[in-house]
């Protein structure tokens, strides 16, 4: 990020009184002062079956927040609303891609979880156990998602555009005993058959025991009498299953990140500390109205939606929208169109849905009646300003504060972001770290900077708590003199806002999907004509980061368009479309270290056009300028 970007960024009014700034300035003040009853206060806002003893136990990296507290996940997201308003209060409503509708409110919802809990225990489920969760968005997702925990077990939520392949690792990792899925769903007007994925994933997979099915699509689906059951046939006998009582360190789910090698990293979190975040910054950051319809438009299947589609808006009382389908199904004006429809007040989405908007043009958001909207969000990686101002002047008409912010699956929660109220906004700026987290830029050797790397240098409550079954793997990953290390580049400016520049490490950032270089690298691998293959990121206007990928092939092999085109179904196969490259490129031999590391690096700059760095630790120089002349060439 350059000098001359921060200066000519325009700021713009965060368009509040004084007297909200007065508020939010002596909250900052009380978690400097005192960062730990802080956060106790913030405790106090959720409901504690048994107090905790003590607010933080802390041996680098391990953390124990609020001990021996006893508490419930799902209990704090509908259990505590029943006999209060919010209990006749909308808390799902949802719309499918064909335009079917539904609404539950609080006290639908807490039946329909209670019922589902007493399945899965008649199913043998105990607590510690896993569960995988593969559906699309519709209401069941989260009626699993919080049936899960409140019986104790830990869900682990698989994205339902992941390959069978993809979803039978993450199921082996985490041992999962039932999965939970849909006949299908609907994505640009075509029928799309989870459960014949799913079959597929759990083919060679010896720890499901029952598969629980959600009639979605109505679609035939092949059938396992032995395993297969349907939802609404278990629905029928269930009754209501309580809530159990959970230690705040119980695992509360785990979710699959993508790392820099080709094994994804099972993210765990457990239930008080990260409750007691997520109600927090949930009500800080998106400044929680009585009457707000909240549309986050994440997947459950990403962090962001457990975090504020799921347990952040559901323990506020709020009322969340979910969509299941595609943008610009049947027409580009789909998400306007709604937000007129149900009155969204508050839209909390990714950069690179922006700037397919911008792409789109103004005509059709112009088309739709926006004055609901009071709040803009965006989340999953760093919007550039251009996007910033387009989303604020033709979605926000000039009036809506745009709310970036920074956080990560490992972080839990949102960690810089502005509030509203507090000082000015910058376009494409993340501006503070949120009261009780520490921020701090560092440089090469560990000292503070205003320019390097982003480090968190205090534990906060929804940190982490490990990556599963790899303990080793967590300490080295993340942790260095006693600092997490977000793998994230930025810089400070003089107002005390950070700048986030985006990932230092071998991962991908598409369309706010992490992908790690290696698994998409040992995607390619796996074709029996490839011999050696390295992946990039490289700048979309669009997506954010497109995938490029060189490939050096088998002797017996040549490369060719119709040899591209079968790698890049290959890819989707074993991962999914997302992950497909954009570019392939076949070259003779990979630029390697003389020790037969990859310089990414050296590839980075061909793509982007950069003058290429230090070249004295090649291997073969050559290599860089035969693959350089092919680049141009292409």
């Amino acid at each position: 990020m350059s000098d001359t970007f921060l200066k000519d960024s325009v700021t713009v009014s965060s368009l509040n009184h004084e007297s909200d700034s007065l508020q939010i300035e002596a909250l900052y003040k009380k978690a400097h002062e005192d960062r730990l009853e802080f956060w106790a206060e913030q405790a106090e806002a959720i409901d504690w079956f048994v107090p905790w003893e003590n607010i933080l136990s802390w041996n680098i990296p391990h953390a124990k927040w609020f001990e021996n507290g006893k508490l419930n996940a799902s209990y704090n997201c509908l259990d505590r609303h029943l006999g209060t308003p919010t209990a006749l209060k909308k808390a799902l409503i949802w719309e499918g891609e064909r335009g079917e509708e539904r609404c539950m409110s609080y006290q639908e919802l807490y039946e329909e979880v209670s019922r589902f809990s007493d399945v899965l225990k008649k199913l043998g489920v105990k607590k510690g156990d896993r569960i995988a969760i593969y559906l699309p968005m519709i209401p069941e997702a989260v009626v699993a998602m919080l049936s899960s925990c409140r019986i104790g077990a830990i869900h682990t939520v698989i994205f339902g555009g992941f390959s069978a392949e993809a979803l039978q690792n993450r199921i082996e990792d985490a041992g999962a005993k039932i999965l939970i899925t849909a006949d299908g769903t609907y994505r640009k007007g075509k029928h799309i058959c989870l459960k014949q994925t799913a079959d597929q994933a759990i083919e060679n997979t010896n720890s499901i025991e029952k598969v629980v099915v959600i009639k979605r699509t109505h679609e035939s689906v092949h059938w396992n009498s032995s395993k297969d059951l349907w939802y609404h046939e278990l629905m029928k006998e269930a009754k209501f299953a309580s809530a159990e009582m959970m230690d705040a360190e119980d695992d509360l789910f785990i979710l699959y990140t993508s790392g820099t090698t080709g094994k994804p990293k099972g993210i765990v979190h457990t239930t008080g500390g990260y409750m007691v975040s997520v109600t927090t910054t949930t009500r800080l950051v998106f400044d929680i109205q009585e009457d707000d319809i909240y549309w986050c438009t994440a997947d459950v299947g990403w962090i962001t939606g457990h975090s504020y589609v799921v347990y952040g808006p559901l323990s506020n009382g709020m009322s969340v929208f979910l969509y299941e389908g595609a943008a610009d199904y049947p027409q580009k004006d789909r998400f306007w169109k709604m937000i007129e429809k149900y009155k969204i007040t508050v839209l909390y989405t990714a950069p690179t849905a922006i700037r397919m908007f911008m792409k789109w043009g103004e005509t059709w958001p112009h088309g739709a009646d926006l004055s609901s909207l009071r709040i803009l969000g965006s989340v999953g990686e760093p919007i550039n300003p251009e996007a910033w101002m387009w989303y604020f002047e033709n979605i926000g008409s000039n009036r809506c504060p745009v709310v970036d912010t920074w956080w990560q699956t490992e972080t839990g929660s949102i960690m810089i972001a502005p509030i509203k109220g507090h000082g000015p906004l910058k376009p494409g700026s993340a501006t503070r770290a949120l009261p009780g987290i520490d921020a701090v830029i560092v440089d090469e050797q560990g000292q503070r900077a205003s320019r390097g790397y982003l480090t968190i240098s205090s534990p906060w409550p929804s940190m982490l708590r490990g990556i599963y079954k790899d303990p080793v793997r967590y300490q080295n990953t993340y942790w260095k003199d006693g600092r997490y290390f977000t793998g994230d580049g930025a810089m400070c400016d003089e107002d005390g806002y950070f700048w986030i520049s985006g990932r230092i490490d071998d991962v991908i950032n598409v369309s706010g999907h992490r992908l790690g270089t290696m698994e998409i690298e040992s995607a390619l691998v796996d074709y029996n004509l490839v011999a050696e293959a390295a992946v990039i990121g490289v700048f979309h206007p669009i997506k954010g980061q497109a995938i490029t990928a060189f490939v050096s092939l088998k002797e017996t092999a040549t490369g060719s368009d119709e040899l591209e085109d079968l790698l890049k179904k290959h890819v989707a196969m074993r991962i999914g479309s997302f992950a497909k490259p954009e570019k392939i490129l076949f070259i003779c031999d990979l630029p390697k270290t003389r020790s037969g590391k990859i310089m990414r690096r050296l590839l980075r700059d061909i793509a982007e056009g950069r003058v290429i760095g230090d070249q004295t630790t090649l291997a073969d120089p050559t290599v860089v300028q035969e693959i350089k002349g092919l680049y141009q060439e292409d």
